[in-house]
């Protein structure tokens, strides 16, 4: 794989090289002897279990008040539009402005909606309208926090831990999903529903208190060109790049066809299988549990030849597990299809963010990743529009079918090239 020339990071040069030995359980977590890197991670994977607590409570709480699949893709829709309207200026913003502090504002208006739909719920005042403007308001924040924070990482750890950085990454989120699901069973039957979004409130301290104590020094970029005209030139960048072209082809037809199946879950649960909340979280948490398998898979693979193929059959198989869970009814194979899912999905989408930012060069990247970011991100919230009014429609086997297919079916069409993913 070709890369582009080094610069100097607008925060600053990546750590030193730290001696990682080539095998053992080192070899696993090497991004994890820097410093930054470490406490950010355990930053973000206390505030990632409090996230997944919330979508948990959030979606059976969407579903109890309107009993409507078709709702329950608008509030993901909802929470992802302001991704697609404001990431690629959020881009360029992480380009020219501290990205730290950027992020720690991100934290605090989701601390702040996480709480206030704590006391919505406490109170019994909650209705559909306050849990779907919420969601929007959270989705602003993280489209100024997320290609803040994905191009931060790449200035903690040095250049030959990213994918492993990015797998460790991957391993905190969807060890938060295990993890988060659980909790989320406990509280709701425990006590209630308003806990887990009071729980959530509370977990973004400790990512806020991460982010407080960063030694990352930020360099203003000299001369920054008016923000239009960056943004010009991040597009201008993606659009002459095939490889970067095709990457994110991929992942925006991975998100948008193939991950609305994670949010038609409580559908799955409550209206195929008949069952309730419980059954739900263990679903979620089988996803979660398979891919945090694949992450590790990933953080010990680390850079190799070949990474564009594995992503593409990786994809492939994808589809087909969606397909089989569409169809399955027996709980027992659904738990392990799910599993088998998160694995390769896990797989592919850390290989493709690997792959993103390895080829974006260190003064584009907030703008390049901010491009990738809409694709991978604004994916599955339109995928979940147009699948849950579909569902409501044709009923939910029919749906995850040909969303599997069309998958697989640009999978092969992007295995059958000879430029693009495949070469890289």
């Amino acid at each position: 794989m070709s890369l582009p020339p080094p610069a100097t990071p607008p925060d600053g040069p990546p750590p030193a090289p730290v001696p990682v030995p080539s095998s053992g359980l080192r070899r696993l977590g090497a991004a994890l002897l820097s410093r930054d890197f470490r406490i950010l991670w355990l930053g973000a994977f206390t505030s990632t279990i409090g996230t997944w607590m919330q979508k948990i409570a959030q979606s059976w709480l969407v579903l109890s008040l309107t009993g409507s699949a078709w709702y329950l893709g608008l509030d993901s829709f909802l929470g992802e539009l302001p991704i697609l309207l404001f990431t690629l200026v959020g881009g360029v913003i992480a380009d020219r402005h501290n990205r730290r502090l950027l992020l720690i504002s991100s934290q605090v208006v989701q601390l702040s909606s996480a709480a206030l739909l704590a006391g919505l719920v406490w109170f019994d005042v909650v209705r559909i309208w306050h849990v779907l403007l919420l969601s929007c308001l959270t989705g602003l924040a993280q489209a100024f926090g997320g290609p803040a924070y994905q191009s931060l990482v790449p200035s903690l750890v040095p250049k030959q831990d990213l994918p492993n950085a990015i797998a460790l990454n991957s391993i905190q989120f969807n060890l938060s999903r295990v993890i988060g699901p659980v909790l989320a069973g406990l509280a709701l039957a425990s006590v209630g529903i308003a806990a887990c979004f009071g729980l959530n409130a509370l977990s973004f301290l400790a990512v806020i208190a991460a982010l407080s104590i960063l030694r990352v020094p930020h360099v203003r970029p000299p001369s920054p060109k008016p923000m239009l005209t960056e943004m010009q030139g991040g597009l201008r960048y993606v659009r002459n790049d095939p490889t970067l072209v095709s990457l994110i082809i991929v992942a925006a037809a991975s998100t948008f066809l193939g991950l609305p199946m994670q949010t038609f879950l409580p559908v799955l649960a409550q209206q195929v299988f008949g069952e309730g909340v419980d059954t739900y979280s263990r679903m979620m948490s089988f996803s979660g549990a398979g891919a945090v398998t694949g992450a590790l898979v990933v953080a010990w693979l680390g850079r190799f030849d070949g990474m564009g193929r594995v992503l593409l059959v990786l994809q492939a198989v994808f589809s087909l597990l969606v397909i089989a869970i569409a169809w399955s009814r027996s709980m027992p194979l659904t738990y392990m299809l799910l599993f088998a899912a998160g694995v390769s999905t896990i797989i592919t989408t850390s290989l493709v963010t690997s792959l993103v930012q390895l080829v974006a060069p260190d003064h584009m990247r907030g703008r390049v990743l901010s491009i990738y970011m809409v694709a991978f991100r604004g994916g599955m919230p339109l995928g979940s529009l147009v699948s849950g009014a579909l569902v409501s429609r044709v009923g939910l086997p029919l749906v995850l079918t040909v969303n599997g297919a069309l998958l697989c079916l640009a999978a092969m069409y992007f295995l059958t090239r000879k430029e693009g993913v495949v070469r890289v």
